[in-house]
């Protein structure tokens, strides 16, 4: 659906228009995930700093100063809120307790409506199911590890966050979204991307794909901190609640259903490729196929914000009461 990416120069490695040219390239190579926004969060002079842009990241101009090295970036494809209104683009901004926090997110959350009617949140004029998040990390006493997996908990989609708060602490939170993330210890800096194939060709164009570096392992129901030392700690979050209506059992592959040799037209093939592109999982576009929508439909449902979403919930609504009962 998106994409995330950033830089840790927790070593003061780069200096500023090194820096740029790094989120430069990835924020290009990251368009392929979307480019209906483009945003950044740092910190620089003490204060926590969101630039956002309802443009494609070729079109966007980051300027930083020497003292911003860690740099928390997202590119837009948008299914809800509309781009235009710039308060819909990622990164959002938050606030626990004094402490100042910015959000970014990969993937599609299903519940933002239910959660904030069940958790008695405020309205707001924020359209995208993303910003759930940050209320409900606002509601919380502190920005920490448990506060965040309590969140992540709570969410149920498809998901992949990044949160930079005030301090420089950098936190990833790995749903089932793909996550990529090197270590160059060496040269006292991390790089991170949504997938390998998007980082690797950023570090090819920028030369430095060869120099020394370890790929962090990132597992769904991590938590990951970087501290502006650059010191890593783990934890872990409940991914239970993750799938709670996804009903994957009825998610085998259509295919599996109809053709036991499994032989997936290719325009089939292709609507997933694209799906996958912009982060829906293939298993939904099963689901929408088995319930009887037909290619050209659920294609064109990709390209209008939240009808695809929409269309998916109806029938996770329908299974839940089939197979729960009423709740």
């Amino acid at each position: 659906m998106c994409a995330v990416f950033g830089l840790i120069d927790y070593n003061h490695t780069l200096n500023a228009k090194q820096r740029e040219k790094v989120l430069r390239v990835l924020s290009q190579e990251c368009e392929e995930r979307g480019t209906d926004a483009t945003g950044f969060a740092y910190n620089s002079r003490g204060k926590l700093t969101v630039f956002k842009r309802p443009f494609a990241a070729h079109k966007v101009h980051l300027k930083l100063r020497e003292d911003a090295n860690v740099i928390m970036g997202h590119t837009r494809m948008a299914t809800q809120g509309n781009k235009l209104d710039n308060r819909n683009n990622h990164p959002f901004s938050g606030l626990v307790n004094g402490t100042q926090f910015a959000l970014a997110h990969n993937g599609v959350l299903h519940n933002d409506l239910t959660l904030r009617s069940q958790m008695k949140l405020p309205n707001t004029p924020i359209k995208t199911d993303s910003y759930i998040a940050v209320q409900l990390l606002e509601q919380q006493k502190s920005l920490d590890m448990k506060s965040i997996g309590e969140m992540a908990e709570l969410v149920e989609g498809s998901f992949v966050f990044t949160i930079l708060d005030d301090r420089n602490n950098i936190y990833f939170v790995k749903g089932d979204n793909p996550l990529a993330l090197y270590h160059y210890e060496k040269y006292g800096f991390y790089i991170y991307a949504s997938t390998e194939a998007i980082l690797d060709r950023s570090l090819t164009r920028l030369g430095i794909l060869g120099f020394e570096h370890t790929e962090i392992d990132t597992n769904c129901g991590d938590i990951i901190k970087i501290d502006g030392t650059g010191a890593m700690e783990r934890g872990l979050f409940d991914t239970s609640n993750l799938y709670a209506f996804d009903y994957r059992f009825l998610r085998s592959s259509y295919w599996d259903y109809h053709d036991p040799n499994n032989h997936e037209p290719q325009d089939v093939k292709q609507l997933k490729d694209f799906a996958a592109s912009i982060g829906i999982n293939r298993e939904d576009i099963d689901l929408l196929l088995f319930y009887g929508y037909f290619v050209e439909e659920i294609e064109e449902m990709l390209y209008q914000p939240g009808e695809f979403e929409k269309a998916l919930s109806e029938i996770l609504d329908e299974c839940a009461y089939d197979y729960c009962g009423e709740f």
